[in-house]
C-alpha cells in the first residue's frame, strides 16, 4: 500500500504542498480507524456487523464458565397443518353459502307468486267495488226514488211545507197530497193483510 501512495504523491499536482499534506492526512486517519477496529475485533471477537453475532465456536466446546453446550442455529421446523379440516370447513361454507342462496331465491320466487294472487285479489275487489258503488248511484237517482216512493203508495205533494230545525218554525202551509196510489202499492197493501 506504501507503493501505491508513493505513486499518488508523484503524480498528484502541486499546490504549494497543501494538496499533498491533505491526502497524507487522509491516509494516516485511515489508517489508525484501521487499526482501532482490528484491536476491537482482538479484543472482542466481533469486527462490524458481525458484533451481534455469536462468538465462532466448536460445537463440542462449551461455554466458559456456565457449562451450557454450544447451540447451533437451526431452520425452523416446518409447520404442517391438518389440511382434512381445513377442507372441511371449506366445503362446509361453500355447501352453506350455496343452500343460503337457493333458501333466498326461493322465498323470493314464493313471494313473488303470492303477490301476484293479492294483485289478482285487489283488481277483484276493485271491480266488485265499483260494482257496488254503480248500484248505489242507480239506487239514488231521482227516478229510481220515484218509482220506489210510487210502489210504497206515495203520492206526489203539490206545494210542500217545511220545518226548520233550529227553532221548529214551519214555513209554507202543509196540504194533503191529492194524487191516486198506483196499482202496485195497492197490490202490497192487500197481501199484508
Amino acid at each position: 500500500m506504501n507503493a501505491k501512495r508513493d505513486q499518488t504523491r508523484q503524480h498528484a499536482p502541486r499546490s504549494g504542498g497543501r494538496a499533498v499534506a491533505r491526502e497524507s492526512a487522509a491516509v494516516d486517519s485511515t489508517r489508525q480507524h484501521g487499526a482501532t477496529q482490528e484491536h476491537e475485533a482482538q479484543q472482542y471477537g466481533t469486527q462490524g456487523s458481525a458484533a451481534l453475532a455469536p462468538e465462532a465456536r466448536p460445537p463440542d466446546q462449551p461455554k466458559a464458565g456456565r457449562g451450557v453446550p454450544w447451540l447451533k442455529v437451526a431452520p425452523p421446523v416446518p409447520v404442517s397443518v391438518p389440511r382434512a379440516p381445513f377442507v372441511a370447513l371449506l366445503l362446509l361454507v361453500v355447501v352453506g353459502g350455496v343452500l343460503g342462496i337457493l333458501l333466498v331465491n326461493t322465498k323470493i320466487n314464493e313471494n313473488a307468486f303470492q303477490l301476484r294472487n293479492l294483485e289478482q285479489e285487489q283488481s277483484a275487489l276493485d271491480r266488485q267495488e265499483q260494482d257496488l258503488k254503480q248500484r248505489i248511484a242507480n239506487y239514488e237517482s231521482p227516478n229510481n226514488l220515484a218509482a220506489q216512493a210510487r210502489r210504497l203508495g206515495l203520492v206526489p205533494a203539490e206545494s210542500p211545507a217545511f220545518i226548520r230545525l233550529p227553532d221548529g218554525r214551519l214555513i209554507g202551509v202543509p196540504q194533503p197530497a191529492g194524487g191516486e196510489p198506483s196499482i202496485t202499492s195497492e197490490d202490497q197493501q192487500a197481501a199484508g193483510r
